[in-house]
């Protein structure tokens, strides 16, 4: 698999340098990563793409002023599909794991920054994300439990 070529990209309009790849292993299903998202100045760009398993992948657009503010859109990926996603700044991304042992490749256009690190909580009633399993078998860090939902978020992103 050629899971990135820098002509191919800039020629799909992805024109953002990649400066980080993180891996993410979840041991279980169910495993719930997000919503999150990097404030200015370590905000980033991701391209995301499952090496082990299979996840369910969310993005929310937090862009105030967008026509798609608070939109939400959900893709499959995994190791069998080789799909990949895009999630530009200003778009809050999570996902469910799908499959035990999974591993998830983030390339990210900036260098992470747990000072400006933030998000919206998984299951913010406003969104309505339809996350493929139960919530009390959903596996969720502490962290992303406490997060604020989408209207107790502060304004961070403005859509031009």
């Amino acid at each position: 698999m050629e899971s990135y070529q820098k002509a191919r990209y800039c020629d799909a309009g992805i024109t953002c340098e990649f400066v980080q790849d993180n891996v993410a292993v979840s041991d279980k299903r169910n495993t719930i990563r997000g919503l999150h998202f990097q404030r200015p100045p370590s905000a980033q760009d991701k391209l995301v793409s499952v090496l082990r398993g299979a996840v369910l992948d969310v993005v929310v657009d937090i862009r105030h002023g967008s026509p798609t503010f608070g939109h939400v859109e959900a893709f499959r990926l995994s190791e069998e599909d080789g799909n990949q996603l895009f999630v530009p700044i200003g778009m809050a991304h999570g996902y469910c794991t799908l499959a035990d042992d999974t591993a998830v490749l983030y390339k990210v256009s900036a260098q992470y920054d747990p000072g400006t690190e933030a998000g919206i909580v998984w299951k913010d009633p406003q969104l309505g994300i339809c996350w493929p399993v139960e919530d009390a078998a959903a596996i969720v860090a502490e962290r992303d439990k406490a997060l604020p939902t989408l209207s107790g978020l502060e304004i961070v992103f403005t859509y031009d």
